[in-house]
């Protein structure tokens, strides 16, 4: 299953040209599945193209009774009155919990190719890091190694002198934690990419260089960059050949920072039918991005005694870098955004020593601890 995940800058048209990638696919002869938001209704693509449309209400209000239902012997035991379906709301928060589900629910599906529509950048940034963010905490403040056995519980609460947490607590967490790791793992599939839209202006390279240094963070790969509502050149009206030429000297300086680009044509009126988002379907509809960066580690201990790892972050710049170990994460801060990082499983045994920033590089030194390093002969 191809899964292409399309964001951009807030009104640079993501959701037009989601709509018309995944229309293109069906065209082409390929099951297509559209997770989108948005209302308007598509072309017929002969039977080829599915809708799905996200209900961050409706979801919320199924898997919050789901909870209530899993949980109903504790809250029996508490004296809590049940809360019924039609006097829920939705709360802060269901969208992106919403759009994750739907995610996974386009993988599992029969389709050969799913375009998702996702929120703007920084939002979507944001939501694709989030399953991974979640797991830790979870990870961290209800670890599976500690939940006792059943029988030990009543025991230890005694020897404690405190409540154990209960049973249902872990299961509930334990059922979290395989629904976020699912959702994790299509995000981080090699045929996951993320297509990123922008409108050519002040912005635009800004945007490009966020969206590069976001995705370098969570080593996932952008596939394709689209320069969207490009004004024809020529005209002969003064206030539009101006309006041209200040876009087209971005849109010069996108291309650089880009390296290629999918231009997209202003069609001077919002667009209409099947012939309108055929015009505005990327040329590369479902290209495959080049490989994301490794992060490698270097062995120079015969030179210099120490191991590097390279941490690719493009666009990075130092004073906007900080990073702290804590046991066996690094915690890497780079711009807006934050990840703490596993070590692989040499490093573990090792002590930081340094680190640089060389052109995009991050070259984190490690010492080998002699206590817990291997001893060679």
């Amino acid at each position: 299953m191809r899964i292409i995940l399309v964001t951009g800058t807030g009104g640079a048209g993501r959701t037009t040209v989601a709509a018309a990638t995944a229309l293109a696919g069906a065209h082409a002869g390929r099951r297509v599945l559209l997770v989108s938001e948005d209302t308007a209704p598509l072309p017929d693509a002969e039977g080829r193209l599915r809708v799905l449309r996200p209900e961050p209400a409706a979801d919320f209000r199924r898997e919050f009774l789901a909870l209530q239902a899993r949980s109903g012997a504790a809250l029996d035991l508490l004296g809590t009155a049940p809360l019924e379906e039609a006097e829920l709301t939705e709360l802060p928060g269901s969208r992106p919990f919403a759009l994750l589900r739907a995610l996974r629910d386009a993988a599992d599906g029969p389709h050969e190719l799913a375009v998702v529509d996702l929120p703007p950048l920084r939002e979507a940034l944001a939501l694709l890091a989030l399953p991974g963010q979640l797991r830790r905490y979870l990870g961290r403040l209800l670890p599976p190694e500690r939940q006792a056995a059943r029988a030990l519980r009543p025991m230890l609460a005694q020897l404690a002198g405190v409540p154990m947490p209960a049973q249902w607590l872990y299961e509930t967490t334990a059922r979290w934690e395989a629904e976020l790791a699912a959702v994790q793992a299509v995000i981080e599939a090699p045929s996951t990419t993320v297509r990123l839209v922008l409108e050519p202006g002040p912005g635009a390279e800004p945007a490009l260089r966020t969206a590069r240094l976001g995705l370098a963070v969570q080593r996932l790969g952008l596939d394709a960059v689209v320069a969207n509502r490009i004004l024809p050149a020529g005209s002969e009206d003064p206030w539009l050949a101006g309006l041209t030429t200040e876009q087209h000297r971005h849109l010069a300086g996108l291309r650089t920072a880009a390296g290629g680009l999918d231009e997209l044509p202003h069609l001077g009126r919002a667009p209409r039918g099947a012939e309108d988002l055929a015009l505005l379907a990327p040329a590369r509809p479902d290209a495959l991005p080049a490989p994301v960066p490794e992060w490698t580690v270097e062995d120079r201990r015969a030179e210099d005694g120490v191991l590097v790892w390279h941490v690719p972050l493009p666009g990075a710049v130092k004073e906007e870098l900080s990073l702290v170990r804590r046991g066996d994460e690094l915690l890497l801060a780079v711009g807006p955004f934050r990840r703490a990082v596993p070590l692989p499983g040499a490093l573990r045994r090792c002590t930081v020593t340094g680190a640089g920033l060389v052109e995009g590089d991050l070259r984190v030194r490690f010492t080998p601890d002699p206590g817990l390093w291997p001893r060679t002969s």
